[in-house]
């Protein structure tokens, strides 16, 4: 077999990116282009594994300040502990800036993150509910984003994420079926995938402004089903949401190289970070 090439992502690799990530079921939130891959693209950096000419693995990073997000490591069964990821992170994380990812019960990458200066910092929970029964929609359903609206969103997502991301924000506004959440002490977005809606980013000036802004959003989407939302396992979020009947799908965990973070009042997006 021959040594990986890894290299920056060029439009001609995309398909072959893409089947490796519809391989690990990445994309079925995103049914249609532009997806998160091409988020990663535009305001991060995106970098390809390829033996003997084929595409075996890739990773993706977005940037908000300073800090970057690793948003996806992945590496095709056969070829990992091949020495692909550890090539792949290397070109994509930047030495002495802070970083965050959301990593797999996978034991090899949990090491590599610890490896490259990451600790844990709190389970991720994704969480899922169905249907209302027919709960008629709250009052303020949302809007399609205006500019002031995406503005002030992105004020109050830097002081909680830990940096900014305004142009990730205005491209994510853009997209079809994106609805935006706003007030003087919250924001969320939202955004209709399919018969589902994903919930995030989403944060608020206290825990509990997080926390109304949250379930005001789902609570605009009664017949959806599912709704989805990841919850920090630290986040006052989490009971409520429980409590209310949401069940717990799938659990990462949330890494970090510093504490930058606001995770009693930041509930991420669960592939912008």
């Amino acid at each position: 077999m021959a040594e990986p090439i890894v290299r920056p992502a060029a439009d001609a690799d995309m398909p072959g990116l893409r089947a490796v990530a519809n391989s690990f079921g990445l994309l079925g939130m995103w049914p249609e282009q532009p997806d998160f891959v091409d988020a990663e693209r535009e305001f991060g950096a995106v970098v390809v594994g390829e033996v003997d000419g084929t595409i075996v693995g890739f990773g993706g990073t977005l940037r908000r300040g300073t800090v970057t997000h690793l948003g996806d490591l992945f590496v095709l069964p056969d070829h990992q502990s091949s020495g692909v990821g550890r090539a792949i992170l290397s070109r994509l994380l930047p030495q002495g800036t802070p970083t965050v990812t959301f990593a797999s019960a996978d034991k090899r990458a949990f090491a590599l993150y610890v490896r490259n200066g990451m600790r844990p910092r709190c389970p991720l929970l994704y969480l899922e509910r169905g249907p209302l029964g027919g709960r008629p929609a709250s009052r303020d359903s949302g809007q399609a984003p205006g500019e002031a609206d995406v503005r002030a969103a992105a004020a109050m997502d830097a002081h909680v994420c830990g940096g900014d991301r305004a142009s990730t924000l205005r491209w994510f506004a853009g997209l079809p079926g994106v609805t935006l959440h706003v007030s003087g002490s919250g924001y969320a977005f939202a955004r209709t995938a399919g018969d589902g809606v994903v919930i995030g980013p989403a944060g608020g000036a206290t825990p509990q402004d997080c926390a109304d802004i949250v379930l005001e959003a789902a609570n605009a989407h009664p017949g959806a089903g599912p709704v989805h939302v990841a919850v920090p396992g630290t986040h006052p979020l989490l009971p409520l949401l429980l409590d209310e009947g949401w069940h717990i799908g799938d659990m990462d965990t949330l890494m970090t190289s510093e504490d930058f973070m606001r995770l009693d009042r930041y509930v991420p997006h669960h592939d912008l970070g």
